[in-house]
């Protein structure tokens, strides 16, 4: 192990960036990879500073709880509204008024902007605006597959695919062989294999 590398991680800045990938879904052996380390190497600092465990383990709690809230609610379905936007010619006073917001931001920006820059930017604001030209109210329907995946995992006991079956009675063999000859039992046993 590096001597000293793991300080960066135990730092403000080190242990947001693990907050981060962890949040992001990566593997233990994506964030080894990314911090330079070896997945041992990782594993070891987890066990020696509470610090990056801790905010290992809170990043991915959220990206979990997420992923958990997704499945559910495709499980359940819901409801949602599609809005469609169409572009329309503002009017000459709105579209000034427009300019002149869009110019401020620019120049705070871009105080060292030439006449020439300017111009450019004002000419590359649209004349147009996107407004509402409909709403829908949709409708998304419940996930059976979701469904099954949920319950499977939440109560296994009532939802499994696998059935165990004891049986408590004995096997009994109901073929009687014993007035056959050996001849007649290996050939038998040879069209059987």
């Amino acid at each position: 192990m590096a001597k000293g590398k793991y300080l960066e991680w135990i730092t403000e800045e080190g242990l947001t960036l693990l907050n981060g990938w962890a949040r992001d879904g990566l593997t233990d052996e994506q964030i080894a990879h990314n911090i330079g380390i070896s997945r041992s190497t990782l594993n070891e600092w987890k066990k020696k500073y509470p610090d990056i465990s801790d905010t290992l383990k809170k990043g991915k709690e959220v990206v979990d709880r997420q992923v958990e809230n997704a499945l559910l609610k495709r499980a359940l379905g819901y409801d949602y509204e599609e809005v469609t936007y169409i572009s329309v010619e503002v009017g000459r006073e709105a579209y000034d008024e427009k300019i002149d917001a869009e110019l401020d931001v620019f120049n705070q920006q871009n105080p060292k902007a030439t006449t020439e820059e300017r111009l450019r930017f004002i000419a590359s604001i649209p004349r147009t605006a996107e407004v509402v030209s409909k709403r829908v109210a949709k409708q998304v329907a419940p996930d059976v597959t979701a469904q099954i995946f949920w319950l499977k995992n939440r109560k296994p006991g009532q939802w499994r695919d696998k059935q165990e079956i004891e049986h408590s009675g004995g096997l009994e063999n109901k073929l009687d062989l014993s007035g056959l000859s050996v001849e007649e039992l290996r050939k038998l046993a040879q069209t059987d294999g």
